[in-house]
């Protein structure tokens, strides 16, 4: 398989996961918290390198920069997982206060006291509101980041092949 069908695999991975995020929210009725919001935008920056890397069909190291983007891209949403499932496995004494609602924050806060709040995390972000298989929605989330950090560094640190001759 060919680094751009791989890159172009990728980016269709991390629509289905964006798309299992939506219907949480709107079908299942899931309301997201901060961290859950920071990973979804995670996975839109993982797939929007992949899709570029897929439409412009880079070789050598354009297949290598595209890969370390993907690795840096998805290791950023591995971090936002982790911190989630950290405050997951709090005692409940230990669980920070519950915070307003992304969008009030939004209306109300300067974007960097969002994204610092959201980095925090807040008692909504310890909550577990879903399982399967025995693990949390962080916790899926981040298996599949560490699938795309390592398909991202496999491109990043592969050995390029050579163009094949061609006979005549």
């Amino acid at each position: 398989m060919t680094s751009r069908w791989v890159f172009g695999l990728v980016f269709l991975v991390c629509a289905g996961l964006l798309g299992v995020a939506f219907y949480m929210e709107h079908v299942m009725g899931l309301e997201p918290c901060l961290l859950c919001w920071l990973q979804r935008f995670g996975f839109m920056g993982a797939g929007l390198v992949s899709l570029f890397a897929f439409l412009q069909g880079p070789t050598g190291v354009g297949v290598r920069i595209y890969g370390g983007l993907l690795a840096v891209t998805a290791g950023v949403g591995l971090g936002i997982a982790g911190r989630q499932l950290w405050l997951q496995s709090l005692p409940a004494d230990q669980v920070p206060a519950c915070g307003p609602s992304v969008d009030y924050m939004l209306e109300v806060l300067p974007f960097f006291d969002v994204l610092a709040t959201a980095l925090k995390g807040t008692g909504d972000c310890a909550e577990v509101v879903w399982r399967f298989l025995g693990l949390s929605i962080p916790g899926w989330t981040a298996v599949f980041f560490t699938g795309l950090v390592l398909v991202g560094l496999v491109l990043l640190f592969r050995r390029p092949t050579p163009p094949a001759s061609i006979a005549g």
